[in-house]
C-alpha cells in the first residue's frame, strides 16, 4: 500500500484535542471530510485516525481526530505528518499525483533536458521545479501550452520546449 502526504500538524488549537495543521494538499474539502481516514507513521507501523471536524482558519486548517479529545492527546500529535492512501481513483482524467510527477524526465524533441525534483503551487499554475542536465534549475509551468505529453509509467513528461527556459 502507498501513503501521500497531504498535511503536517504544526501545533494544538483548543482544548477539546483540535489541532492545526498546514496542508499540502490541493483537495481540503474531500480529504478532510468527515469520516475520512488519516494516517500517522509510527516507526513502522500506520495508525489510522478518522476525521470528526474540519475548518479551514487563515493559512491554516483545524482538524479534530477521533480519540484525540483532549490538548495533551494532541499536543502528542505535534509534528507529525498526515497521510492517506494513495487511490488513482481520486484522480479527473487529466490531473496527477505529485508524488508521481516527481522524478519524472523531462524531454523535449526526444532529448531529456532534465529531471522534476519537486511541483510548487503558485497562484496563476501549478509549476514543475526541474533540475537540467548541467545541474541549473527551472520551472515549466504546467499548462497546455508547455506540456505535450505525461506518461507517469515510463517517468517521462514531454515539453514544449521555448528560447530562454533554461
Amino acid at each position: 500500500m502507498e501513503y501521500l502526504l497531504v498535511g503536517k500538524i504544526i501545533d494544538t488549537f483548543s482544548l477539546d484535542g483540535s489541532v492545526k495543521v498546514l496542508s499540502s494538499t490541493t483537495n481540503k474539502e474531500l480529504r478532510y471530510k468527515k469520516g475520512n481516514a488519516l494516517f500517522i507513521k509510527e516507526g513502522n507501523e500506520y495508525i489510522q485516525y478518522v476525521i470528526s471536524s474540519y475548518r479551514k482558519s487563515g493559512n491554516v486548517d483545524i482538524i479534530r481526530l477521533d480519540g484525540v479529545d483532549n490538548v495533551d492527546k494532541a499536543s502528542l500529535l505535534k509534528g507529525k505528518e498526515l497521510l492517506v492512501i494513495k487511490d488513482e481513483n481520486d484522480l479527473k482524467e487529466g490531473y496527477y499525483f505529485y508524488s508521481d510527477l516527481i522524478g519524472c524526465d523531462i524531454v523535449s524533441e526526444g532529448k531529456t533536458i532534465g529531471k522534476v525534483i519537486a511541483v510548487e503551487e503558485f497562484p496563476a499554475q501549478i509549476t514543475l521545479r526541474a533540475k537540467s542536465n548541467s545541474g541549473k534549475e527551472f520551472f515549466i509551468p504546467f499548462i497546455k501550452v508547455f506540456i505535450r505529453n505525461v506518461d507517469i509509467k515510463n517517468k517521462q513528461i514531454e515539453i514544449n520546449y521555448m528560447e530562454g527556459m533554461l
